[in-house]
């Protein structure tokens, strides 16, 4: 594996044509492994170029990371060279991203299509995939097993599953146990959940592709009813503070019967310090009704350059550094991160060591985009609505149906002639 690092690396600055040590800062988020992992990786490319990368350490909440970078950007920071985005910002920071298509041209064709062109404005690459992401139902095969029932393929299914598991643990003496935990705090994480849940119940996406506002409908007003439903019942009334960790730490600790998060839960899930190593498996999310199709919302996270950087030869090689196939491979044995790179998916390695791996690229490719590209530079503030009204209505502040026609009168308002 050195070897193969070595290599990556060597081809990387050898395309740059870097000569001279330089000090690289790297921003990025604090979820799960993900600074463990880089720091690892960070000591690697160090030994192996001579060059010292920093980290600056970002919080968990995409919304929170997105509001910070905007303002360095902005600003035309020079001490960050290196910035870890999710998937949706590309559209809104393009302008202050270097184009990495020509240090790419030699590697571009081995990721999948659809995830070069998420990262693709207008013709430019902002940034280079380093792992892709979709969610899944995590559910407990043994309470299934236990209490002889299936894996829930409609939500209907996962409430009364998740209910009548939850009440027999309870009476069995797990007082703590919940019957199903996601993510419902006011943030980004909760437009992923809620967009899954209106797609997945024919309610649009949204923002359609064509920038027609679709939300204010009543299958998105029911799908956001039976969410509500769930508070207090089958989830905690605490889940609407919940980000992914937190729904991860009821889980992890076995006190859910069902999650609704991403894959870095699946290797963290099964270490030596959890209660359900072992215990769990993952499925594709429920539907509304047989016969729908499962939407997960499509994530990932991707590296991009700082055209304010002033060490941008030694940050193109951090970057293809750690997005080349020896990295993903590691991340995706390590930490159960899905690879952006097709050939990796036939991989027996990382087969043996995720096994659920391999059967979730239908679930990403197959996945819903949020309408990032629809809204263009607004996107962050359609998306701040649209978890707005969602959180209003699951905390009992109006209805679906009235907090849905505010964000249609809002995002008619903010869409102004055109998106």
């Amino acid at each position: 594996m050195k070897k193969l690092l070595s290599a990556a690396v060597v081809a990387a600055m050898a395309l740059c044509g870097a000569a001279q040590a330089a000090d690289v800062t790297v921003a990025a988020h604090s979820t799960g492994k993900n600074l463990d992992f880089l720091q690892k990786l960070f000591g690697e490319f160090e030994q192996q170029t001579g060059h010292k990368v920093t980290l600056v350490t970002m919080p968990p909440s995409s919304s929170e990371q997105f509001a910070q970078f905007r303002l360095w950007l902005a600003a035309g920071n020079s001490d960050v060279d290196v910035y870890q985005i999710d998937v949706v910002w590309a559209p809104q920071l393009a302008d202050q991203f270097i184009d990495l298509k020509p240090a790419a041209s030699d590697i571009a064709d081995q990721f999948f299509p659809s995830i070069i062109a998420s990262q693709t404005v207008d013709g430019r690459l902002v940034a280079m995939p380093m792992f892709t992401d979709a969610p899944a139902l995590y559910y407990r095969k043994d309470l299934l097993e236990k209490y002889g029932k299936a894996v829930p393929k409609t939500w209907e299914e996962l409430a009364a599953t998740a209910q009548e598991v939850q009440d027999k643990e309870r009476a069995a003496g797990r007082k703590d146990m919940w019957g199903f935990v996601f993510q419902a705090n006011a943030y980004e994480g909760l437009t992923c959940d809620a967009l899954e849940w209106i797609k997945s119940s024919g309610g649009g996406q949204i923002v359609e592709p064509d920038g027609t506002i679709s939300v204010n409908n009543e299958k998105a007003a029911a799908a956001l009813e039976q969410a509500k439903s769930w508070i207090g019942t089958i989830s905690p009334p605490g889940v609407l503070s919940y980000q992914e960790e937190e729904a991860r730490g009821v889980w992890q600790t076995g006190n859910a019967v069902f999650m609704r998060n991403w894959p870095y839960a699946y290797a963290l899930g099964n270490g030596d310090d959890s209660a359900v190593k072992g215990k769990f498996d993952v499925a594709p999310l429920p539907v509304a009704a047989i016969g729908d199709k499962p939407s997960s919302t499509l994530g990932g996270w991707n590296l991009a350059v700082s055209k304010y950087s002033h060490e941008q030869e030694a940050a193109i090689a951090l970057v293809k550094f750690l997005t080349s196939a020896e990295v993903q491979k590691r991340r995706a044995v390590e930490n159960s991160l899905l690879p952006t790179l097709k050939a990796l998916y036939d991989d027996p390695d990382i087969a043996a060591a995720q096994p659920f791996m391999p059967n979730w690229k239908p679930i990403f490719q197959d996945a819903v985009p949020r309408p990032s590209a629809a809204t263009k530079m607004k996107y962050n503030e359609v998306s701040s609505r649209f978890w707005s009204a969602v959180h209003n209505t699951l905390s009992g502040s109006g209805s679906a149906a009235e907090n849905l026609e505010l964000l249609e009168v809002e995002l008619t308002e903010l869409k102004g002639s055109s998106w």
